[in-house]
């Protein structure tokens, strides 16, 4: 199968979808790779890598996806890329289709076979969503540390505080991969760190190995309120796979937060855990509600591409392979998780948490590759 590589277009991401490592990997599985030119120069990984590891370059986005049966990106498709796609081919990237109407109606339009890395599922985990959660967990501590300094808008608190002085409040809303990586980094730094989730089996985990400035409290809407009274810093951490984030902070609650505290809603992607929480960008990742500073970058692990850029492919690369090994249709047969990865497929709607976000028609992913 031709695989290709385009450059990211969504504003301030640069990752790329694959390395010169996997490119090689993939090349000498059989399967030719051709990328956009320059589209790994943002995480550091120059054309001449991808050629020396047999990789062909081609010279615009265009060229690419009329040139591949299956196409990796990091990022959903943009709007001037939905034209490009087309009717059989494999898209396989990051979507969130559940935040987006306009989106979803595209790729069904488009007739391809959309495959979702944060979907995919293995024994109940999400490992194509896992390395960039681990990221976006870890840099939501320090985002948050950042904006928290009275130059950039905080109340000027120190997450670790010094002695005599008291810490820094953290509230960590999920015990997912997202929640665990932020609360570690903010015990590390010293904050008094409490952690909220609904699954008792995973607090009575999370109380067994986090630090000892590590508290954690079943979540209810009472208590999240009681809790937000007392905190400095808010990470929004909550994931249902496929679907939109639950609304855990209500506006209303904006109230309860001190002046100068902040949110960092990592859950964005997904419509956030927040309701007043909007995507942002790096080039300008903050806005004040009711004196509450809100961090919702949607894509918070493209500000470090060289790090994420060889989590993501160090995870997706053997279920890159595989799909490429067995094409869409027969992966979605054969592979439970790769099933699980169909969000739309040829027109239809094959993942029930997107269907149900827009009241759409819901297709099994089998039923929808039935007939061919």
């Amino acid at each position: 199968m031709n695989i290709g590589v385009v450059t990211e277009i969504k504003p301030d991401e640069n990752r790329v979808a694959l390395t010169p490592a996997g490119a090689d990997r993939l090349v000498h599985a059989g399967h030719p790779v051709s990328i956009q030119a320059g589209c790994g120069d943002g995480s550091g990984f120059a054309d001449e890598a991808y050629v020396a590891a047999g990789a062909s370059v081609l010279p615009d986005a265009g060229a690419v996806f009329a040139e591949c049966e299956m196409v990796l990106k990091v990022k959903e498709p943009q709007a001037q890329e939905w034209p490009l796609m087309r009717k059989g081919q494999t898209l396989f990237t990051y979507y969130h289709l559940a935040a987006s109407r306009e989106l979803t109606d595209a790729c069904i339009e488009t007739g391809s076979y959309c495959m979702a890395y944060e979907t995919l599922e293995v024994g109940r985990t999400l490992p194509l969503l896992t390395p960039m959660s681990e990221v976006a967990g870890r840099m939501a501590i320090q985002a948050g540390a950042k904006y928290l300094e009275r130059t950039h808008g905080g109340s000027g608190i120190l997450l670790g505080g010094v002695p005599g002085v008291k810490r820094a409040r953290v509230l960590v809303l999920g015990g997912g991969i997202v929640g665990t990586n932020a609360a570690r980094m903010a015990c590390g730094l010293g904050a008094d760190v409490t952690m909220m989730d609904v699954n008792l089996d995973r607090l009575r985990y999370l109380d067994e190995v986090m630090p000892k400035n590590c508290r954690t409290v079943y979540s209810t809407p009472y208590a999240i309120r009681e809790h937000l009274a007392h905190a400095d810093l808010v990470v929004g951490a909550v994931l249902i796979p496929g679907a939109t984030a639950p609304k855990l902070v209500r506006r209303e609650d904006l109230s309860i937060l001190k002046p100068g505290s902040v949110i960092v809603d990592v859950a964005v992607d997904q419509g956030g855990c927040v309701e007043t929480c909007r995507p942002t960008t790096h080039s300008n990742p903050v806005y004040e509600i009711e004196g509450v500073l809100h961090y919702c970058v949607a894509n918070m692990p493209g500000a470090v591409p060289r790090t994420s850029t060889m989590a993501l492919t160090n995870a997706t690369l053997s279920w890159t392979l595989d799909l490429a090994r067995m094409g869409p249709v027969k992966a979605i047969r054969q592979s439970d998780p790769l099933a699980t990865a169909a969000n739309v497929v040829l027109g239809k709607v094959t993942h029930p948490a997107v269907a149900e976000a827009f009241d759409l028609e819901y297709v099994p992913p089998r039923e929808a590759v039935e007939a061919l």
